[in-house]
C-alpha cells in the first residue's frame, strides 16, 4: 500500500508561513524540527486530515525564490475538501484568507479559488 504523504511548498520564510496557514487558513502544525545551517523540517496540514500535508521548504536559490508562489505556473495546484463550504469559506473569509472569486457551483460541487500569503492559488470545494 501506498500513500501520498507530503507536498513540499517553497516558502520565503518558514515563520511567516507557518503564522499564515495555522493562523489564518486554520491548519495545525504537525511538527516544526531544527536542522542544520538554520533548514527546518515544518509540515502543516488540514484539522482533522489522516492524509497528505505541506512541508514548508524555505528556498535557499534564485530558482526556488522565483518559485515561490508560482509552484504550478499560475494555476490552481491545491485543492482543500471540506464538507462544510458555507461554514468553512464564512471563517476562512473572517480570518483574512483572499478569494481570488466568489463562490460557484460545477457538476462537481461548490468551489472557490483562494490565495496564499504568496499568490498559489488553492480550491476550496465541497464535491456533490
Amino acid at each position: 500500500m501506498q500513500t501520498l504523504s507530503l507536498v513540499t511548498l517553497v516558502v520565503r520564510d518558514y515563520d511567516a508561513a507557518v503564522r499564515w496557514y495555522v493562523d489564518v487558513l486554520g491548519f495545525i502544525l504537525l511538527e516544526d524540527t531544527p536542522l542544520a545551517d538554520g533548514k527546518r523540517w515544518v509540515r502543516v496540514g488540514p484539522r482533522g486530515n489522516a492524509g497528505a500535508a505541506f512541508l514548508l521548504a524555505r528556498a535557499d536559490t534564485p530558482a526556488q525564490e522565483a518559485a515561490v508562489g508560482q509552484q504550478t505556473g499560475g494555476r490552481v495546484g491545491f485543492f482543500l475538501v471540506t464538507d462544510d463550504f458555507a461554514a468553512d469559506h464564512a471563517a476562512m473569509l473572517a480570518r483574512g484568507v483572499v478569494f481570488a472569486e466568489p463562490p460557484r457551483h460545477e457538476a462537481y460541487g461548490t468551489v472557490a479559488v483562494f490565495l496564499d500569503l504568496y499568490g498559489n492559488r488553492f480550491d476550496l470545494i465541497e464535491p456533490r
